[in-house]
């Protein structure tokens, strides 16, 4: 029963994130400042959510750390997902037999 009350929560809590910003929000906001603001709360929510999950995934801080300079290396030459994926999991894995 109670997996229901946290789906419920869940289901309430996402609709109002997402209904909100379009009851205060009625026109389109001006201020340059504002909007470049928002644009970018995703991408700092995402890395906010994300870059600590990496450093304790692997439980050594220098495995995570190579992996995460292997996936940013391969990010910034814009190679694809699933290759740099596959390579900073590489990496990882590699350093923890060297560690």
């Amino acid at each position: 029963m109670s997996i229901v009350l946290y789906i419920i929560v869940m289901a309430g809590v996402t609709y109002l994130i997402r209904m909100i910003p379009f009851a205060f929000f009625r026109k389109k906001i001006s201020s340059a400042f504002l909007r470049s603001f928002l644009f970018y709360i995703p991408y700092a929510v995402l890395a906010a959510m994300t870059f600590p999950a990496i450093f304790y995934s692997t439980g050594k801080p220098v495995t995570a750390a190579v992996g995460t300079a292997v996936a940013l290396g391969l990010a910034y030459f814009r190679l694809p997902l699933i290759a740099v994926a596959l390579a900073a999991s590489l990496a990882a894995f590699g350093t923890g037999f060297l560690v």
